[in-house]
């Protein structure tokens, strides 16, 4: 930490937080289950976009036990279109070993709220310092902006020993009384004032304090190192209509990207031509009416890691070998669904995307 005053610096940063803080829902909670869900959905995910998940979600789910007590499948629709999916279903297994190993009621330890499933250091630090207002330091990305910042430390902040390093700034600063309102102070900082462009440094509360500023190197930190650009994967997706109007989806893989969420059938692009279609839905076990298939649709949709360029084909089912097709065992992981019974299904954005634009659109 840069030689300041720690009691002046809490003092300018809570003054300021108490004047300028937004008024978002999970702030006018204390429930640390409600903090828990907020924290988690805000991971990667712009607070304006969380809002009206996040009350939904509560009004469904407003306890460990009504959550514990949910169909995975019911939490992943109520969390349709937030992304990165892996995080409901970490929560709601975290949220069911709170039920049965802590009576409901979430670990104040940062030992014991560390072993849940998904919790990291700063979900572990987010929900003690704001649910419990113990001093553990929740460090996100607003976080080490500010104080990489304030102590221009030049450490890639992609790196888990620059994230150590800011946590024992955060633990040697913190107000103990308000450990609270100092990490959301910290964090709302960075969202509003200390933003990665064009930080608002003339009215900083804490600009006094800020190594950068006095130097004037606050637009080159943090210092992050630039990811691989996204590897682009061409995909087809099929609209399988038969002839009482039903339409043919799937589930996908247990495990891996989108895991357990439903689609429709969708490949790889593996030729130019329409031969890997065709192919795929002789292995699905249908006939299509004529020979032909066209494109009605183009969705892209980008993944931190892949883009998805997906070219969407429609066909009239004339004839189904697979009988399992019409079962509704839920083990079925392809099935035959009304267009309304896609209302219960939880899909990814890229392929609500294409109930959007070709179903509902009826070029089926």
């Amino acid at each position: 930490m840069v030689d300041i005053n720690k009691t002046v610096f809490q003092g300018d940063l809570l003054e300021w937080y108490d004047i300028n803080k937004r008024d978002l829902p999970w702030r006018r909670e204390r429930d640390p289950y409600k903090i828990w869900v907020s924290e988690i959905m805000l991971q990667q995910t712009k607070v304006d976009t969380v809002i009206p998940y996040y009350e939904r979600f509560m009004s469904l789910f407003p306890s460990v036990e009504k959550l514990a007590g949910a169909e995975e499948e019911t939490v992943l629709k109520a969390w349709e279109g937030l992304g990165y999916y892996s995080r409901a279903r970490n929560l709601h297994q975290a949220v069911k070993e709170v039920k049965e190993s802590y009576g409901g009621i979430v670990p104040n330890s940062e030992e014991d709220i560390s072993t849940l499933k998904g919790v990291g250091p700063y979900t572990a630090g987010a929900i003690l310092s704001i649910a419990y207002n113990i001093p553990a330091p929740a460090v996100d990305g607003n976080v080490m902006r500010v104080l990489a910042r304030i102590n221009t430390i030049y450490d890639d902040i992609a790196k888990s020993t620059t994230r150590k390093k800011f946590e024992a700034i955060v633990r040697e600063i913190i107000s103990t009384d308000r450990a609270s309102d100092f990490n959301q102070a910290l964090m709302e900082l960075g969202a509003m004032i200390c933003t990665p462009r064009n930080p608002a440094c003339l009215i900083c509360p804490v600009q006094n304090h800020c190594s950068a500023k006095e130097e004037g190197v606050q637009d080159l930190l943090p210092v992050k190192a630039k990811k691989k650009a996204p590897k682009k994967l061409n995909m087809k997706a099929l609209v399988l209509k038969d002839k009482e109007g039903r339409v043919l989806i799937e589930r996908r893989p247990d495990t891996g990207l989108l895991a357990k969420l439903w689609q429709f059938p969708n490949i790889e692009a593996a030729t130019r031509d329409h031969t890997d279609i065709f192919s795929h839905i002789e292995k699905i076990g249908i006939e299509l009416e004529g020979s032909e298939v066209h494109v009605t649709q183009k969705v892209k949709h980008v993944f931190s890691h892949i883009v998805w360029e997906i070219d969407v084909y429609e066909a009239r089912v004339s004839k189904v070998h697979n009988e399992k097709l019409y079962e509704t065992d839920t083990r079925n992981s392809q099935r035959f669904i009304t267009v309304d019974e896609l209302n219960w299904f939880p899909f990814p954005v890229s392929h609500q995307k294409i109930i959007e634009g070709t179903i509902a659109k009826g070029e089926v």
